[in-house]
């Protein structure tokens, strides 16, 4: 439906189908407005012989062209409302617990840093893993991720997961998502933050179980010899 991204994370269905439901209300309205317009500027163009009729706007038989309408519309935002909230709360507001693991991620002119945990699992620790513009995850499982900016504000924007995240110098932002999907997939700053920003990109890897103990493995070994 619509989609030209795979969709791969647990939530990017939820937040695709929030955007169709968007397009299909509000297209529907501007098409009905605008075939409305159009028909009255046709049906009661200025003809000769014709006398332009005053109207007050207060006609009942004229005001229903309105009211209902307008209850009809307000009846759709409601819709809306409730998809939006509902959308918002899980993906931003909810946070499952007991995740898999926790990712550190660090923003800065121009780069993405992110802290994997090592082989213990546990982040801060003395094993942990740094990377520059690489992010590596398992699918299926859930994360939550710490969002630091070290400067200006950036944006983690990972599209194939549909997710968005501001991040905010002096404030740590926590955020989750669960893969669901194997590949390899961009990350974004999708905030203006200098002239280097167009360059600011990095690559999520996710990888099946396998794959990713053994990346764990060969970085965690690097972490150790340095």
């Amino acid at each position: 439906m619509l989609n030209y991204l795979p969709q791969a994370s647990s939530f990017a269905a939820d937040i695709d189908q929030l955007f169709v439901i968007i397009l299909v209300i509000v297209g529907f309205w501007y098409v009905a407005t605008n075939v409305m317009f159009f028909y009255l500027m046709f049906r009661f163009r200025a003809k000769d012989g014709v006398k332009a009729q005053y109207i007050t706007g207060k006609e009942k038989h004229l005001k229903r062209w309105i009211t209902i309408p307008h209850a009809l519309i307000i009846l759709c935002d409601v819709v809306l409302i409730v998809g939006a909230i509902r959308v918002w709360y899980n993906v931003k507001q909810f946070m499952p617990e007991n995740p898999h693991q926790v990712i550190g991620v660090v923003s800065q002119q121009w780069a993405w840093t992110f802290v994997h945990p090592g082989a213990d699992g546990v982040l801060d620790t003395a094993d942990d893993i740094k990377t520059v513009d690489e992010l590596h995850i398992e699918v299926d499982k859930t994360y939550h991720f710490r969002l630091e900016s070290l400067d200006v504000l950036h944006s983690f924007s990972v599209p194939v997961f549909r997710l968005k995240q501001d991040a905010i110098p002096g404030r740590v932002i926590l955020g989750w998502f669960e893969p669901t999907e194997v590949g390899e997939f961009d990350i974004q700053c999708a905030e203006m933050c200098g002239i280097g920003h167009g360059i600011m990109g990095a690559k999520l890897f996710v990888e099946d179980e396998t794959t990713h103990a053994k990346w764990v493995r060969e970085a965690s070994g690097q972490v150790a010899s340095r």
